[in-house]
């Protein structure tokens, strides 16, 4: 793809960049081409003019679908504030998305929508079921592509909500326009490129598979799956290209059994959400031959930061790698200014991919969001070459006898070991040397006496784990992420 265009347009001007006859989406709903796809935004932004004012929030709780697809671009064009909710979540955590962002119009499925109480709807607040937010894709009006400034807001992006309520972080028509011609320009995405949607659409990393796609004039197949065969399928039956996922998500699909024809359709393969052990990268070059990896790191703040050129993946697999097109990221001091080589420090990213702030909450928007950069809250550190590496979130940081460490090395040790698949190190108080470490791994109980010889091979002993628990599965969060607060939950219960 040729080099990003650095003027941020509003971002429904994505559908005008594909290429007519080509197919643009594919959802049950069927094939949508790119005049299609431009045809079907334009009636579904005229009929949501219609109900609603310009700077409204439009929410959609729904599966994946060709409105779920389009509302991004349709709401951008109507001028509306689009807020999409991840199928997953329950009541109580769309009651509070929903009043959190005073939404005025919410779509949703009937069975969904009789799961909430009465008051969880804000004042004004009216509920469409899907069925007829169908019949406003095909509006008799349409509207023509917008010229907003590329600094409205275009949508709230709700964290997990791991740490307290999930909070709504504010994305400009820039922050997604450029995202997504950043992306497609890094992963040189084309024509000929077939993307298979895995992730939620409410997952920012999920909706730029949308975005980016299209800025390349590629198509997308946006799923839901139940178990990694489902993956493969969808891949073997739609030729796939390029398939994103997160840590989780890939170490099931590696350990998963793969046709030929499926493993070698597959051109480009990301990761982000989380590090993957080294271990499930040479898996994925094993698997994959035909593939390039892209190993990469991103906050919802700022969407993407760091992408490792795969020309890298093998003597590098454990970099997250340099700035992408349109960020600028340095490892700061507490003070601000640069580290060095080699000295770990926090991720700061600058730049037009940084949100505008969190919504109705300006105490943490200051705290985060300062001088034009927002501060990412994870430990880094750069090499000689320019490479950034991943340390440790500084909120998981677990202090134990005076020393501060960091889970992901010793969920790396437990990994390379080969006796687990999984592993999450986890800080429990502790009176005396201020938290013990708890280690919880998927793997054979039996393997226990070897996995801790291992470990005090690889690891000193004020890492070692106190506790080593065996879980047949590891529970997730609505974005596929291994649950981490649930885990800990469970150990203090």
């Amino acid at each position: 793809m040729s080099k990003p265009d650095p003027i941020p347009h509003p971002l429904d001007h994505l559908t005008l960049r594909g290429h007519g006859q080509a197919p643009a989406l594919v959802t049950r709903e069927g094939v949508l081409d790119y005049a299609g796809l431009e045809n079907r935004v334009a009636s579904l932004a005229a009929s949501l003019r219609a109900r609603l004012t310009p700077g409204d929030r439009v929410a959609s709780w729904l599966p994946k679908t060709r409105m779920t697809s389009l509302l991004p671009l349709a709401c951008a064009r109507a001028g509306l504030i689009h807020v999409p909710i991840n199928p997953l979540l329950k009541r109580a955590q769309v009651a509070h998305i929903l009043a959190d962002s005073d939404t005025r119009l919410v779509i949703s499925g009937a069975a969904r929508l009789q799961t909430l109480k009465s008051g969880d709807l804000p004042e004004n607040c009216t509920a469409v079921e899907e069925q007829e937010g169908t019949t406003m894709l095909g509006w008799h009006d349409a509207l023509p592509p917008s010229n907003a400034d590329p600094d409205d807001l275009a949508a709230l992006l709700y964290t997990s909500g791991s740490t307290g309520r999930p909070k709504g972080v504010m994305l400009s028509h820039a922050n997604l326009w450029l995202g997504a011609v950043s992306v497609a320009s890094y992963l040189d995405l084309g024509p000929g490129d077939r993307t298979l949607g895995v992730l939620p659409l409410s997952f920012d990393y999920g909706q730029n598979q949308l975005l980016s796609a299209w800025a390349a004039g590629a198509c997308v197949f946006p799923i839901e799956y139940l178990a990694p065969r489902d993956v493969i399928r969808a891949v073997e039956h739609h030729d796939v290209t390029t398939l994103a996922g997160v840590p989780p998500l890939w170490v099931q699909l590696v350990e998963a059994a793969w046709p030929p024809r499926a493993a070698l359709s597959l051109r480009k393969l990301t990761n982000s959400g989380g590090k993957l052990p080294p271990s499930i990268v040479r898996r994925m070059r094993e698997l994959f031959p035909a593939a390039e990896i892209h190993l990469m790191y991103g906050l919802t703040e700022a969407f993407r930061s760091t992408s490792l050129d795969p020309a890298w993946v093998d003597s590098h697999p454990d970099s997250i790698g340099t700035a992408i097109p349109f960020a600028e990221v340095i490892v700061a001091r507490p003070d601000g200014s640069p580290a060095e080589a080699g000295e770990e420090g926090e991720l700061v990213h600058k730049g037009p991919l940084v949100a505008k702030g969190y919504w109705n909450d300006a105490e943490r928007s200051a705290e985060r969001f300062r001088d034009g950069a927002v501060w990412s809250g994870d430990r880094v550190r750069m090499d000689e070459n320019g490479l950034f590496y991943f340390v440790s979130r500084a909120d998981a940081m677990i202090k134990t006898s005076g020393n501060r460490v960091s889970p992901t090395e010793i969920e790396e040790a437990a990994i390379a070991s080969g006796l687990v698949a999984e592993a999450v190190a986890l800080g429990v108080p502790d009176p005396l040397i201020g938290e013990n470490i708890a280690l919880i791994v998927r793997g054979k109980r039996e393997d226990e006496a070897e996995l801790r010889n291992h470990l005090k091979r690889e690891l000193p002993n004020f890492m070692q784990p106190r506790s080593l628990l065996y879980k047949e599965k590891l529970p997730r969060n609505a974005n596929g992420k291994v649950d981490r607060e649930r885990l800990k939950m469970e150990l203090m219960g």
